[in-house]
């Protein structure tokens, strides 16, 4: 069963994170989808990776640049592989969708919306109640990502 890791954002945002998570991903060999709320966020995200790193680059693509096949990151709003991904992660507290054939899912979560907070809980009972794998990773204080609980 596919592994759900569940990423509690408290000290820095998505924007902060989500790019040194995607290139763990590519120097893993993996590719990746992420899910946003909205075409517009996922534009927005693409925008935010590509400057993000004067010292390296994430290729990436959207809707709007076309080509999923060719792109080892591709960010939509819509539940979709079309580049082939592996990995897909979650943000905006966007639905998840079938997960099966991945090698990892992941939940990011924003810890200061009470509501995000309380979907997360929910998400988590659920993926341990159908058998998958599931993981709690925070921040500590030096920036680096615990595992703060795993369950089977």
């Amino acid at each position: 069963m596919t592994p759900v890791f569940f990423y509690h954002l408290e000290r820095q945002p998505l924007d902060a994170v989500l790019p040194r998570l995607l290139v763990t991903s590519l120097e893993r060999g993996w590719r990746v989808v992420v899910q946003a709320a909205s075409d517009e966020r996922a534009e927005a995200l693409a925008a935010q990776l590509w400057g993000f790193d004067d010292e390296s680059f994430i290729p990436h693509g959207t809707k709007a640049d076309g080509f999923p096949d060719l792109q080892p990151v591709w960010l939509t709003s819509e539940d979709e592989n079309p580049n082939n991904a592996n990995v897909r992660f979650y943000v905006d507290g966007t639905s998840v969708g079938e997960i099966g054939g991945l090698t990892r899912a992941v939940i990011m979560f924003d810890g200061n919306d009470e509501q995000a907070v309380e979907a997360a809980r929910a998400g988590w009972k659920r993926f341990k109640a159908a058998g998958h794998e599931v993981s709690y990773w925070q921040q500590d204080e030096q920036g680096r990502w615990q595992n703060r609980a795993a369950a089977k």
